[in-house]
């Protein structure tokens, strides 16, 4: 009988191991974290004020310096407070599968993971002080083609003119492929 090289045997237990994974994803790496962020309208406010935000990067985006975002705040004509994405803003190529959001009656400390369904893309989010959201991210995971996902909670609504901010909880799990929402290293 023939034996096999050790390295060979490791990377068929490997293999097999993979093949148990229904994800087959790396292990997460990147803790989740709560911060909170306030951003800008884009109207009637300074150009210089972050009026969006990545759920990939977890940040506030100038939006007259990238267009690297998943969504930006507004007030519109008739005062309503919104949430913009990409597609609304007519700057994403990929119709339904772009950054989208999902309001939820959950508390924002209940949601444990993200929807696989049910994305506004390509319509304005009306949002009001006390409101939770699901957040999805563009398309980032260069190889798996996927999203990256998070939940928002807006804390405060500023209407001073001039100022016209949002300020919200966020918590944006930056890990490929993964759906947990909770704080700390996400297991799924």
């Amino acid at each position: 009988m023939r034996l096999l090289p050790a390295g060979f045997a490791l990377a068929l237990v490997a293999l097999v191991a993979a093949c148990d994974d229904p994800n087959q994803l790396a292990d997460a790496t990147i803790p989740n974290v709560v911060d909170t962020v306030t951003i800008s309208a884009l109207e009637g406010t300074p150009i210089t004020s972050p009026s969006a935000f990545s759920v990939a990067d977890s940040r506030p985006v100038r939006t007259d310096l990238t267009t690297a975002f998943d969504f930006a705040y507004n007030v519109d004509a008739t005062s309503q407070h919104v949430f913009l994405t990409l597609e609304v803003l007519g700057l994403s190529n990929t119709s339904g599968s772009g950054p989208g959001l999902q309001q939820t009656s959950r508390t924002f400390d209940e949601i444990t993971r993200a929807p696989s369904d049910g994305w506004v893309t390509d319509d304005t989010v009306s949002v009001a002080v006390g409101d939770v959201l699901y957040a999805r991210s563009r398309i980032v995971c260069s190889g798996l083609g996927v999203p990256l996902y998070g939940k928002l909670e807006v804390l405060s609504i500023d209407d001073t003119p001039g100022v016209r901010t949002v300020t919200f909880q966020v918590l944006s799990n930056t890990n490929c492929g993964y759906r947990g929402l909770e704080p700390g290293i996400p297991s799924e």
